[in-house]
């Protein structure tokens, strides 16, 4: 299933990924920090969600209190409370 997700407090504006078996797949963030964006992107190709969120969750960027690696663990969290409602 594919997810979308807007990002608080970052520099990328949109997060759209899928969910398939558990595993994240087709990653992209639009805007924010082309090089290190794309390169999660590949890293995370394929790894199971919930090693995903262990990996990166509580990341931060520079001054802020989170980054776009630790909003895409919110946005895997969400996108699986989503799916376990049926949406």
């Amino acid at each position: 299933m594919k997810h979308s997700y807007t990002p608080n407090g970052v520099c990328s504006t949109q997060i759209t990924f899928e969910l398939v078996d558990g595993k994240v797949h087709n990653l992209e963030f639009t805007s924010g920090c082309s090089g290190n964006l794309l390169a999660i992107a590949k890293l995370v190709e394929g790894m199971e969600a919930s090693r995903v969120v262990a990996l990166l969750s509580g990341n931060t960027c520079g001054y802020k209190n989170t980054s776009c690696a630790d909003q895409l663990t919110r946005a895997i969290l969400a996108a699986q409370r989503a799916e376990s409602r049926g949406q």
